[in-house]
């Protein structure tokens, strides 16, 4: 794989996504409050801090809704993302919202360039992010890099657990059902470790033709993924000149990841496990500090 192949190849997908995610991301609902804020949003709040007055940049903010969330808190916000029709969409909802928000067109690495050497006081990272870059170490690198001494990460994702497991069938009994019987038995769907856990050199690659929003086939389905370990991460933050301050397992995300399995909480538009939850982390929060 030529070294920026993936760009390419996810820069296209997340431009055909994004015409579709525009018609299931919520738009309405959050222009129809004023101080309305995206569920994720909502969810990060408790851990996410002050932002309002700081300048933050939030790196792969695709349509913007948690963006505009963010501005809505009363920060600063800057929006990156690789994808010019995603940010065509972001910047057309902050309008309409009367937002006063910056949208950049960057991949993630090349962030600090893009941004001609701005600093900012938070380095915000919605859900889904960093599964799309294939070196943690250097994502970390580009974080330090953006923000200013005394700054902080917030970074909400899925987690490697879940992002390396598909839902499955079991096909035989398990001896331990005759202890413990609420393990899974013959017939059952259940969680399964799939995938790989650890950050690989090469990529999974996916052709997907309808996203996890919205029923409307993309034109180009193709992408490409990289997982990376919970140690794998924080190490990366650690070894970039951050200190470590808080990390967080949830038993849920936004998003319907084991299609079958899961259940959404109609409050907070999370997704869990409808049996057991507490078998998966299913999303984490780290929060770290530039010293």
């Amino acid at each position: 794989m030529a070294a920026d192949e993936y760009l390419d190849v996810n820069r296209t997908n997340w431009d055909a996504r994004a015409t579709v995610h525009a018609q299931a991301y919520g738009f309405e609902r959050l222009l129809a409050d004023p101080h309305r804020l995206s569920d994720v949003v909502a969810f990060d709040r408790p851990r996410l801090g002050e932002v309002s007055g700081l300048d933050v940049v939030h790196l792969q903010c695709h349509l913007g809704t948690d963006t505009l969330s963010l501005a809505r808190l009363g920060a600063r916000v800057t929006g990156v993302d690789l994808s010019g029709t995603s940010l065509d969409e972001a910047r057309r909802l902050a309008e309409r919202a009367g937002a006063d928000v910056e949208y950049v067109q960057s991949d993630v690495y090349s962030a600090p360039e893009a941004l001609d050497g701005r600093q900012f006081d938070v380095v915000y990272t919605g859900i889904g992010a960093i599964c799309w870059l294939p070196s943690i170490r250097r994502w970390a690198q580009t974080v330090a890099a953006l923000l200013r001494p005394g700054g902080r990460l917030f970074l909400r994702d899925g987690h490697p657990v879940l992002l390396s497991t598909l839902a499955m069938t079991v096909g035989d009994e398990h001896d331990d059902r005759a202890q413990q019987s609420w393990i899974s038995g013959p017939g059952a769907l259940t969680p399964a470790l799939e995938l790989p856990y650890f950050e690989q050199p090469e990529p999974l690659v996916w052709e997907d033709e309808l996203s996890y929003a919205g029923a409307e086939k993309l034109a180009q389905p193709r992408s490409m993924e990289w997982n990376h370990g919970l140690g794998e991460i924080v190490t990366a933050v650690l070894d970039a000149g951050l200190e470590l301050t808080s990390l967080t397992e949830h038993d849920s995300v936004p998003w319907d990841a084991l299609p079958g399995l899961m259940v959404e909480d109609e409050t907070t538009g999370e997704h869990r496990l409808r049996d057991r939850p507490e078998r998966l982390p299913a999303s984490f929060t780290l929060t770290a500090r530039r010293r």
